[in-house]
């Protein structure tokens, strides 16, 4: 493997690190002449794969754009991301110092300011992550690396997601995908994830690093699964009397059962962390220093770091090239020859699968062409429905949603309401609200057009059936299971009548069913 040129470019070096899912190599980047680091993820350990890699592929890409979007100086940057031969690859930079993990074991009983400050160093970065909206789905010490300077990293953003829909699903070897050590209670048993979860793996790190074992251990992963969901951790203070009690208190609010006892967002968790955390120190800076105190940010914020290297390396160790600009070409004046060509060049892109600068190439032609020909133009409504559907398969869901609307209420006022293309336009308005979260709105909007979408049925009559599809889904994630059901069986009924009980869409709608009634089975079977 040393020595394999991955997409014509970039050539491993050294094994730093291998798991379940892939391996983590250091590797040289023949175009930028960098060293950078590429995570190689074992498609054979994910069940979709034999059947459908080319949607995994698409899947793992997409993950990757919306986790791309956050910019956070405590997040690794992604370079790349894309498939191999058989292999989907990430490529991030290279990350100079040792992961959590390593920097427990090398100090241990790990100082309780230390906790604090790696803690109170994370909140920012989730709540980045989770503005999105995302969710990491995997926070644990093997993904947050310590800085010489003391600054943390985190790691493998949405990658945990890429690998499988259900992280709680076992693997052939019987090892769930995600860590079950620090996974929440609600990831454990199949449910929604959402930001709650990455503030109760916070709280599993806090509690390993301040008691120096993580609150639910056990033999086998369904054993940890269970103890997560059923047994109460150890107070701290039982294991270190000398862990402030108000820290404490925090630990356990963030290892609560329901997601609803937790703090409300990673904020509110800064909140309760700042009062203990150092203040900064004005009398001296510091000399060569002690690599990777995660206290110095907060006593020295901004200094320049001196010291030498750590004392460790992680398996995902070292460096940090920065990143490099990449100006666009100037803004197109609307003239039919600079549409044709942007319109042109995007499609190559998106062709290529270089979605994010397809993106670009579209809101410059379309600012330009508003400027030039009038908002209302028709070339601008083609490049804005261009536009629109490039922004939300890149992940841009809130930026998505504003041109669907403004496509709406165009063709809304041109062609009516009812007009077959205004309601496509609603339902990719609403897939955005899903996206982001807002299920709610979603299913309203959903609801609304299906007595319109049904009178099209003869027209499409697939497009209606996955429009009801959604909204089965979405009654389904918002609690009315019964509804969900009832919606889905006609969406079943109707497709079998349509294509036959053994189209794929069928045989999807019955899975679906099927897998409600096993989560509902296993709730049901809880004390």
């Amino acid at each position: 493997m040393k020595g394999r040129l991955v997409a014509g470019r970039y050539e491993l070096a050294t094994l730093v690190g291998q798991g379940g899912m892939g391996q983590v190599w250091t590797a040289h980047d023949n175009v930028l002449d960098r060293q950078v680091a590429v995570k190689l993820l074992r498609t054979d350990r994910m069940p979709e794969a034999a059947e459908d890699f080319d949607g995994v592929r698409r899947r793992f890409v997409r993950e990757c754009r919306v986790t791309a979007q956050v910019d956070h100086p405590g997040l690794v940057t992604v370079h790349d991301a894309a498939s191999d031969g058989d292999d989907l690859y990430l490529v991030m930079q290279y990350v100079q110092g040792a992961d959590l993990a390593d920097h427990l074991a090398e100090h241990d009983p790990y100082p309780w300011p230390w906790a604090v400050a790696v803690a109170a160093q994370l909140c920012p970065v989730l709540t980045a992550v989770h503005a999105v909206p995302a969710v990491h789905r995997d926070l644990k010490p093997r993904n947050v690396m310590v800085r010489p300077d003391g600054t943390v990293v985190v790691l493998d953003l949405g990658v945990a997601a890429v690998l499988d829909s259900d992280t709680t699903r076992l693997t052939l070897t019987g090892s769930p995908i995600g860590s079950p050590a620090y996974m929440a209670p609600e990831q454990a048993m199949g449910g929604e994830v959402g930001p709650s979860a990455d503030l109760y793996s916070l709280g599993v790190i806090l509690h390993e690093l301040l008691g120096g074992t993580v609150p639910f251990a056990g033999a086998s992963a369904l054993g940890v699964l269970h103890r997560h969901l059923h047994e109460p951790p150890l107070p701290l203070r039982r294991l270190r009397p000398e862990v402030p009690e108000p820290l404490e208190t925090l630990v356990l609010r963030l290892l609560a059962k329901d997601p609803r006892d937790r703090p409300a967002d990673a904020a509110e968790v800064y909140r309760e962390l700042a009062p203990l955390l150092p203040g900064p120190a004005s009398n001296r800076l510091d000399g060569p220093g002690v690599p990777m105190d995660p206290t110095r940010p907060f006593r020295q914020p901004y200094a320049p770091w001196h010291g030498g290297q750590p004392p460790c390396r992680s398996r995902h160790s070292p460096t940090v090239p920065a990143a490099d600009p990449h100006p666009g070409p100037p803004a197109p004046v609307g003239g039919t020859a600079e549409i044709g060509a942007a319109v042109k060049e995007a499609k190559g892109l998106l062709d290529a699968g270089r979605v994010t600068q397809a993106v670009s190439v579209l809101g410059r032609a379309l600012s330009g062409a508003a400027e030039a020909r009038g908002r209302n133009s028709p070339v601008v409504h083609m490049l804005r429905k261009h536009y629109a559907a490039t922004l939300l398969e890149d992940g841009q869901f809130r930026a998505a949603l504003s041109e669907f609307r403004l496509l709406i209420e165009q063709r809304s006022a041109e062609a009516g309401p009812a007009d077959p293309q205004a309601l496509r336009f609603r339902v990719e308005a609403a897939q955005c609200l899903e996206h982001l979260g807002d299920h709610v709105s979603a299913l309203a909007e959903y609801r609304s057009l299906l007595p319109q979408l049904d009178r099209l049925a003869d027209d499409d009559p697939a497009f209606a059936l996955e429009v009801r599809g959604r909204a089965a889904h979405l009654l389904f994630a918002t609690g009315d299971h019964i509804g969900a059901r009832t919606a889905q069986l006609r969406v079943l009924v109707d497709t079998e009548r349509l294509y036959g009980p053994h189209h794929p869409l069928a045989a999807e709608t019955r899975r679906t069913l099927d897998e409600w009634d096993s989560r509902d089975d296993r709730r049901d079977r809880r004390p």
